[in-house]
């Protein structure tokens, strides 16, 4: 019996999973949601009154607003989250531990 070369070992290895566009999509959606989460509490903890209140008509589409404005900023880059979060999607499809 002949010992197996290194490259006959690596045929058996385990392929580790590669980026993909749904991988990054996750990563990209998080980070969105994160910033439009951030940006509502920061609506909600501004002072609201005098002549520039919306009323109740802002009120009621204040979420709506922060949510878009959230994955506004994502789309042009965001905050570095989505890199960070997309790295441990990819090692959890490896089985490694985060």
């Amino acid at each position: 019996m002949t010992p197996l070369t290194p490259l006959q070992a690596d045929i058996h290895a385990k392929a580790a999973p590669a980026e993909t566009p749904a991988m990054r999509a996750t990563a990209e959606a998080f980070e969105a949601v994160l910033i439009g989460q951030m940006i509502k509490l920061m609506m909600e903890a501004s002072e609201n009154s005098g002549e520039f209140s919306g009323g109740h008509g802002e009120a009621m589409f204040r979420g709506v607003m922060a949510e878009q404005l959230g994955t506004q900023i994502s789309r042009r880059g965001g905050i570095g989250l989505a890199p960070a979060v997309l790295q441990q999607i990819i090692m959890l499809q490896n089985g490694e531990k985060p």
